[in-house]
């Protein structure tokens, strides 16, 4: 039988590779940066306890701080996205572990700034806003500040905030070691036959094979893996969710799920009511799971056979290169000047295609202000592969319009607002295909494709919400967080969310143990409430064409200028309703109906 294995990052070819040469030439010019941020952030002493001097020295402390931003984030920026090339390289963990340090150095030599700016009187404040133009710029950013004045420590309480920083990142940090550089999985036999190495780039295309034994052997020994050390797993969860907890009481929030919604200025009723609203829609997804189970002809349907698409004589092969022609024919509709930055994008090395050994799993859009935006990916030559090209490229496309549009100041969106831009276009992407195609079974298989995105969107990224909400209630209330808590705890949400119909698989009890995003917590929900969003723009720039598109555009370009509610309400969307989780719900179960018909 053949042996397939994963290629070396040299032997990917150098097209289909990102440019980070773009943001630094080589490393010596990164060392030389590095060197200057270091002087650089030593500057600030002169402006510590002289902020209300004068409005000079303020918006020259200002200018100082944005160009330390500016110029760590490059330096960040490159040396991660060169460890992601290959995590078992030395020379970038060591230069991400420094950038990782220089960081918390400039937070560190900028902490004094919000607490000195606080204990100006307001009175002053306004003077000063009246006596430069200057000022205008920074109005946005001081309203930020002002509002946030109950939860800012002391000048002396947030540098030492600021330096314990790299200490509470350590969890992520070797999750991601472990997960990415040590975590090595046994080899299973596909379809035709050959022994292939399971890994975590591959596990879902495995997931999707019509051989029920190749799913179950993917699904067996990738958790199997996993359990090895689930008791290590539980202990660096349960340390990053005792750290955000104790940054919510340092900065006196009543809860951490609180503390991190206020960054974006979003009320807890919101995230409540997404939680009430997806489970007013549980029974559509239980119908949903009976569909399925049906349409598979299986007597138990298990967790590996969830991914499967349903209609088995239309598995789609789509090469990177015809995934870049379907994703720019499906944004047609958003017209011209979006689509000549996604050319560009796909021309000019913003992308790294494929995987390769001790290459970061997944897939992301990250980038910088001076340069262009970045794009990993992993492609698998999957339809779910081009939606993730469509999907990144819509972040990096969101990133793109605010930095040309914002100062640097406000270049940067909120995560609330992330992912409406990646999800609309693969919302537009599929209604493009859903019209086009006259075949049935093809019919059919979109729409299982489709509903597949509700399911992951906004149901699982719902149920991942749920139980970081739980988790966090339970280290706050004092209880304890072990991995046969943590698996409980999951279990009972599968159970909930996935109904009656589907066996429960001892393994998925697990899962919580692999999902990279419970170290940034309370951030999956809003894959949810983007997609929702989504789905209302979608619906607007189809049926409304130029205006809806203007509205869009004008959004993508808004960056962080006003807070992510408004922002979207301006652009026609208000999220504090649960109309637009409630409507997306409510396609989800129409598109059960059709495909009812469809397969009968």
């Amino acid at each position: 039988m053949e042996q397939q294995r994963l290629k070396s990052r040299a032997e990917i070819p150098d097209f289909n590779k990102w440019r980070l040469e773009d943001i630094f030439t080589d490393n010596s010019q990164w060392e030389e940066e590095f060197g200057f941020i270091e002087k650089l952030a030593e500057e600030g002493k002169k402006y510590l306890g002289h902020l209300a001097d004068n409005v000079e020295t303020l918006i020259e402390c200002f200018e100082w701080m944005d160009n330390l931003s500016l110029r760590i984030e490059e330096v960040y920026a490159y040396a991660r996205m060169r460890r992601d090339e290959d995590n078992r390289n030395a020379n970038y963990q060591g230069l991400t572990d420094r950038a990782g340090a220089l960081a918390v150095k400039v937070n560190s030599a900028a902490s004094f700034i919000v607490p000195e700016l606080l204990a100006i009187p307001e009175e002053i404040l306004k003077e000063y806003r009246a006596k430069s133009a200057k000022m205008e710029l920074y109005k946005q950013a001081l309203d930020e500040i002002l509002r946030k004045k109950e939860h800012v420590l002391s000048s002396r309480e947030e540098k030492l905030l600021a330096e314990v920083g790299e200490l509470a990142e350590a969890p992520g940090v070797i999750f991601s070691m472990a997960n990415n550089a040590d975590l090595k999985f046994p080899n299973i036999t596909d379809e035709s036959g050959n022994s292939v190495e399971l890994t975590k780039g591959n596990f879902i295309q495995f997931m999707e094979s019509q051989n029920q034994s190749v799913r179950k052997a993917a699904f067996k020994n990738l958790y199997r893996t996993y359990e090895k050390q689930r008791n290590t797993w539980a202990a660096t969860l349960n340390s990053s969710i005792k750290s955000d907890v104790f940054f919510a009481r340092a900065r006196k929030y009543p809860s951490a799920l609180e503390a991190s919604l206020d960054d974006d200025r979003v009320p807890l009723k919101v995230y409540d009511s997404l939680i009430d609203t997806v489970h007013e829609f549980l029974p559509h997804m239980h119908r949903y799971v009976k569909l399925r189970k049906k349409a598979l002809k299986l007597d138990e349907l298990h967790m590996y056979d969830i991914y499967v698409p349903i209609v088995p004589e239309t598995t789609m092969k789509i090469t990177y290169e015809e995934a870049k022609k379907m994703v720019s024919e499906g944004l047609k509709p958003l017209g011209h000047e979006y689509l000549d930055i996604l050319e560009e994008g796909f021309k000019n090395h913003w992308i790294d295609v494929y995987e390769n050994e001790g290459k970061t799993s997944g897939a992301y859009s990250w980038g910088t202000y001076q340069t262009h935006p970045y794009v990993l990916l992993n492609h698998q030559d999957t339809l779910d592969s081009m939606f993730t090209l469509a999907h990144e490229m819509g972040h990096s496309l969101h990133t793109y319009l605010s930095n040309r549009k914002q100062p640097h100041l406000y270049a940067g969106y909120k995560i609330f607002v992330a992912e409406v831009a990646s999800t609309l276009n693969e919302s537009l992407i599929m209604e493009h295909l859903l019209n086009k195609t006259k075949d049935e079974k093809i019919l059919a298989y979109l729409i299982n494709h489709y509903l597949e995105q509700f399911r992951g969107t906004i149901f699982r990224q719902t149920m991942f919400a749920e139980f970081e909400k739980k988790t966090h209630k339970v280290v706050e209330e004092g209880g304890a967080l072990t991995a046969d808590n943590f698996s409980e705890l999951y279990r009972d949400l599968n159970a909930a969310y996935y109904g009656e119909e589907v066996v429960l698989d001892p393994e998925i009890a697990l899962e919580w143990a692999r999902i990279p995003h419970f170290y940034n917590a309370f951030y999956v929900y809003k894959y949810a409430t983007g997609f929702s969003a989504a789905i209302a723009f979608s619906r607007a720039i189809l049926e409304q064409g130029e205006p809806a598109v203007a509205r869009y555009l004008e959004f993508l370009s808004s960056g962080s200028s006003d807070y992510p509610i408004e922002l979207l309400r301006k652009a026609g969307v208000d999220m504090e309703t649960p109309v637009p989780v409630r409507n997306a719900l409510q396609v989800f179960a129409e598109l059960i109906d059709r495909l009812e018909k469809l397969i009968g």
